[in-house]
């Protein structure tokens, strides 16, 4: 009995491990069929939408101040300095006496001069009443004609002497007065190169002093030709306007970059002359200084306005991209949520912004966020990016 079971037990054991292995292909297969029906998610991105808008076109440019006006103080006689006076620094007034040279030599010059004039004037009389009784007696042929000649002559050599006297004496006169060096304009003057004692002469090369006009200031700004060929061709095709009345005005920024709290006015373009060096121009800017903040020879940068952009396309800047030839590309989002790109010819940045010329229009989705987990023709979900605080500050 015992030996016709046994074959049988590994028969039964079998047929139950194969029914195990095939729940278990099972339950596998299940698994795989239910992970592959999931749909993949779709990739969510933050996109700004374009909005055509008016913006105020400006550029910063380079210069440095120069006084408005500039007067060196030379002494137009010979002499010794007999005082200075006027303090170092300090606002002189046109007009204002600043150094006396010793006068009396000049005044003994026009003293002399004077008496010569009374001496030329006392002997007119009578050569002029001798000259009239010889013309009665040459009409009487009492004398000869040469006698009347010498006689008119000398008439004539005191009237000419009288006049050379008097500009002898306005000669004396002035040189008198330029011993009384004054102010020829108002503005800040600066140390005096001399002392009470010194002797000066007339024009020489090392002025006595120097008076700089310092309010209102000059701002001398450059600018390159290539910009301003854009400007010009900007404004014929009527992509910025500049009919504004205050299109003249300009923001100076200081060298700490701090804005100066006085606007300027442009005077000049100095289209006359570009530097061959640079390919510039000189743009002169008047700038009130009633505070003297404004010192000759600082650096300053100038905003000067170039006009409004009616309808300008404006984009974060961390929406632009470069590719390897260093274009701006920037990835849209069409109607169909689908990724597209985009090469963006850009002007200028404004704030953190892109200026773009060409690329894009009203309506476009522009993605800001999540660029890198997509790439063109991938399907995704565009929400509205909103500018943190600091860069919608930035943008006004």
């Amino acid at each position: 009995m015992h030996g016709s079971r046994h074959p049988y037990r590994p028969i039964k054991w079998t047929i139950f491990l194969l029914f195990l292995t095939g729940l278990v292909s099972l339950g596998g297969c299940k698994d795989n069929h239910g992970q592959a029906s999931t749909p993949a998610p779709v990739p969510e991105v933050a996109t700004v939408t374009i909005q055509p808008q008016p913006v105020e076109l400006t550029t910063e440019l380079p210069g440095r101040t120069a006084a408005y006006g500039v007067a060196e103080i030379r002494p137009q006689v010979n002499g010794i300095i007999q005082k200075r006076l006027f303090e170092e620094g300090m606002t002189a007034r046109a007009g204002q006496l600043l150094y006396q040279i010793d006068p009396a030599p000049f005044q003994a010059t026009l003293d002399s001069a004077q008496a010569s004039l009374r001496k030329a004037k006392a002997n007119l009389p009578p050569v002029r009443s001798k000259a009239e009784r010889y013309r009665r007696l040459l009409t009487q042929r009492a004398i000869s004609q040469q006698d009347y000649d010498d006689v008119a002559a000398a008439l004539e050599a005191a009237k000419a002497e009288i006049e050379y006297w008097k500009a002898q004496v306005e000669k004396a006169r002035i040189n008198l007065s330029y011993t009384k060096v004054t102010a020829p304009i108002t503005g800040k003057i600066s140390r005096s190169r001399v002392t009470d004692g010194a002797l000066v002469t007339a024009y020489q090369p090392t002025p006595l002093a120097t008076i700089q006009q310092l309010d209102p200031i000059y701002v001398d700004v450059t600018q390159s030709t290539v910009e301003l060929l854009e400007l010009r061709r900007s404004l014929q095709c009527g992509r910025i306007s500049n009919h504004r009345t205050n299109d003249k005005e300009v923001e100076i920024i200081l060298e700490d970059g701090s804005s100066y709290p006085l606007k300027g006015t442009l005077k000049l373009r100095d289209l006359t002359s570009v530097n061959p060096a640079t390919g510039s121009y000189i743009i002169r800017i008047v700038v009130p200084n009633p505070d003297y903040l404004l010192l000759p020879g600082m650096y300053v940068r100038a905003v000067v306005r170039e006009g409004t952009a009616k309808g300008a396309i404006l984009v974060p800047q961390q929406g632009v991209t470069r590719n390897p030839k260093g274009e701006a590309i920037a990835w849209v989002v069409d109607e169909q949520n689908t990724v597209q790109q985009r090469k963006l010819n850009i002007d200028r940045a404004i704030d953190n912004q892109w200026l773009v010329i060409s690329g894009l229009s009203a309506g476009d989705r522009v993605i800001v966020e999540g660029r890198m987990n997509v790439k063109p023709g991938a399907t995704v979900k565009g929400v509205s990016w909103h500018a943190p605080p600091d860069d919608q500050k930035a943008a006004r």
